[in-house]
């Protein structure tokens, strides 16, 4: 890209804590706008003609932002100017106009980290969000991500500093030493298989197989052939013999969770292979000794099913010989942060960014959600930030767009009614689903659920 002489126009007076805006560009019809629109904000806009007179004003002075006018060639010229701000030691952010810019040409800008691409007309409405955004982010407060110490579990990480989990380390390091069957309980996403991994990793049995099957995700009527296996012919469509999840787990572990979606008969095998040490394969009459350990996990509250006679009490005392409650991710106080600089890091190395603060902004809305997904619904939240995110910082720019938008999910105030953490999950459910147009397989995927426990949650909600 070639440049030519041009010459700084008077801006408006500003004070030391407005906005500074540097426009680039011929079209005085289209900065007139912006001044104004700077003006009604409380910022200050000055303008240059061309490229080398908006390179001395940035080496001259601090700029909170770039605006810069396209013309001809505008993918050269965003790439030149991306790589120039880059650059810079006080490097301000850089918006782009252009008449009719393409998804493709708003993909690249993205990519480059340009902080709003907006289509000429700007239009008076689009210029103020457009500042009301940067100043709100100019304002935030960057803070420093926490020291993460992770606990070794094996191949697996656990990172807590919350007192909540002492007890829960206390737990695994007390029964991973034995083969004693353990029942994990817990909200969906709150890490369940990792404290079953880790009571595995920590055992006799840390040499054998670890087994996982989600009781929940499999049909019923393929379940009991999933877990015993079945023999040639046993039904239609068994065309070989079948090694079922308690053979694979031999002399290991065999982790069955969401164990309170079973149904009462496959409880009842369940609880036979406790008491006889043997299965029998679908479709087979001879007997298969088996020795695993069996941990169980839920979501459900196993007692009050007991009552209702959905769930075999003696079944559960048999799997509850230790049980370890896992508490939400939002009563894990500043673990929030923790994880949320454990995750910036692992994403981060994947991606190729080191990111070493965060704002003030970001961590106080990440405070403010509910998590209805717990610790899998952060993961998923960090690794869309990573991706996004321009720099070393995450910026409440980088979290869901509705987060910064909607009042619901503000902390409660003395000024509005304390509601229900059932009514808080509910709206937050229903915005998911707004926002996938109604499809719960996205909307799991975006909380960071599984698909059978947001539609158990979409019935129990009357959703």
């Amino acid at each position: 890209m070639t440049v030519s002489p041009g010459v700084i126009l008077p801006g408006p007076d500003h004070g030391v804590h407005g906005l500074r805006l540097l426009g680039v560009g011929e079209d005085s019809a289209v900065f007139r706008e912006l001044e104004r629109c700077a003006e009604s904000e409380g910022a200050a806009l000055e303008r240059v003609r061309d490229a080398a007179a908006a390179l001395r004003a940035i080496a001259r002075e601090s700029w909170n932002a770039v605006m810069v006018l396209l013309a001809q060639d505008p993918d050269e010229q965003l790439g030149w100017w991306a790589d120039v701000l880059r650059n810079m030691p006080r490097r301000p952010r850089l918006i782009v106009m252009a008449p009719g810019p393409s998804i493709g040409f708003a993909l690249r800008a993205a990519q480059l980290g340009v902080f709003e691409v907006l289509p000429v007309p700007v239009g008076r409405e689009r210029g103020r969000d457009l500042l009301r955004r940067l100043r709100t982010q100019e304002e935030e407060v960057v803070l420093p991500l926490p020291g993460v110490r992770p606990v070794q579990m094996g191949p697996h990480e656990m990172v807590s500093e919350c007192p909540a989990m002492l007890p829960i380390f206390r737990t695994i390091a007390q029964v991973a030493p034995s083969t004693a069957a353990v029942l994990i309980t817990g909200e969906s996403g709150t890490g369940k298989e990792l404290v079953a991994r880790a009571v595995h990793q920590h055992g006799p049995r840390r040499d054998g197989p670890f087994v996982a099957v989600n009781c929940a995700a499999i049909p019923e009527n393929l379940l009991e052939s999933e877990l015993f296996g079945h023999e040639k012919g046993a039904f239609t469509g068994a065309v070989a013999r079948k090694v079922g999840r308690f053979e694979r787990a031999h002399l290991g572990t065999l982790f069955l969770d969401e164990i309170g979606d079973m149904s009462l008969a496959l409880q009842s095998k369940i609880l036979r292979v406790l008491q006889e040490r043997e299965i029998e394969r679908v479709g087979g009459g001879e007997p298969i000794p088996v020795d695993v350990r069996l941990i169980a996990a839920t979501n459900r509250d196993l007692k009050r099913m007991m009552g209702e006679a959905r769930f075999r009490e003696d079944l559960y005392f048999r799997l509850a010989v230790v049980t370890i409650a896992l508490p939400r991710l939002a009563d894990r106080g500043e673990d929030l942060i923790a994880l949320t600089a454990y995750f910036l890091g692992e994403f981060g190395k994947r991606a190729g960014k080191a990111f070493a603060g965060i704002t003030d902004r970001a961590a106080d809305l990440l405070r403010g959600h509910e998590w209805v997904g717990n610790v899998r619904e952060l993961r998923n939240v960090i690794e869309r930030a990573v991706l996004v995110a321009e720099g070393d910082v995450l910026r409440a720019e980088h979290l869901p767009e509705e987060w910064r938008t909607d009042s619901d999910l503000i902390p409660e105030t003395a000024a509005r009614p304390v509601i229900t953490l059932k009514e808080i999950e509910a709206r937050h459910i229903q915005r998911a689903l707004d926002h996938t147009q109604g499809q719960i397989g996205d909307a799991a995927q975006l909380l960071g659920v599984h698909r059978n426990t947001l539609a158990r949650k979409i019935r129990e909600y009357g959703l």
